[in-house]
């Protein structure tokens, strides 16, 4: 088990990506505190992590207020003792300027915040964010606008803590995933029209899967990745490479 007695915190663990890598970091042995707006699906994850015999604690988490970042650390620390690994996840997709900034970029802010020092004081650990290939590339369509510039800034972000808590032995890395079956995208995925464009625009003709971002989640949360830091990490079929 590659994330064997480690801890983890993952927000929007509830559906999605999310939810794919807290169950993917506790088929690992990692011990996964879920930190999720949605109470009732962030206890299914739980329960679903507990049936499998893993061990995973839920704490509501709103990661667009920074007194609930802090609980949720706080929460981890006090549950398992340490926290290894966290996952800034939680995000929305298309909304209103205020409400994406607020959740995509300072959500992540707050969550890098506060566990780069609490692992620093630790010792050390590993951070990830989630961007978006619209973190690295614009679309031309001033809807996504706000969602564009929140995944610009991640990138940002992470390659700023990564500078300043390198020497401390704190990782901090982002996955820039492109177009992922989730509950997020079932608007576009589920498009007659929009589904084969996209499929049509990304080299290996298809749309990724929750667990391949988790897979390369893992990655980054693992000892396997002891070397990278400040990197963002693309999970896109190709879409990029155009």
């Amino acid at each position: 088990m590659r994330l064997r007695d480690k801890t983890a915190l993952i927000t929007g663990a509830g559906s999605g990506i999310g939810r794919a890598i807290a169950l993917e970091f506790a088929r690992e042995g990692a011990k996964v505190l879920v930190a999720e707006l949605n109470e009732a699906a962030g206890q299914a994850v739980v329960d679903e992590i507990g049936a499998a015999g893993g061990e995973a604690r839920l704490q509501r988490c709103d990661v667009a207020k920074e007194a609930e970042v802090q609980a949720a650390i706080q929460a981890a620390v006090d549950a398992f003792g340490r926290l290894d690994i966290m996952v800034n996840n939680a995000g929305v997709g298309r909304s209103d300027w205020d409400t994406t900034l607020a959740i995509n970029l300072s959500g992540v802010y707050y969550g890098c915040k506060h566990a780069a020092e609490t692992m620093a004081a630790q010792g050390g650990g590993s951070i990830i964010n989630l961007a978006s290939v619209l973190g690295l590339v614009g679309v031309g369509s001033s809807e996504v606008d706000p969602y564009v510039a929140a995944k610009h800034g991640v990138v940002g972000l992470t390659r700023n803590f990564a500078i300043t808590y390198a020497a401390r032995g704190v990782r901090v890395n982002c996955l820039n995933p492109g177009f992922i079956e989730t509950p997020m995208t079932r608007e576009i995925s589920e498009n007659a029209a929009m589904r084969p464009h996209i499929e049509r625009q990304t080299p290996m003709g298809r749309w990724g899967k929750p667990e391949e971002v988790a897979k390369a989640a893992l990655f980054l949360a693992s000892d396997d990745s002891s070397f990278v830091t400040g990197a963002p990490l693309i999970v896109d079929g190709g879409w990029t490479a155009h």
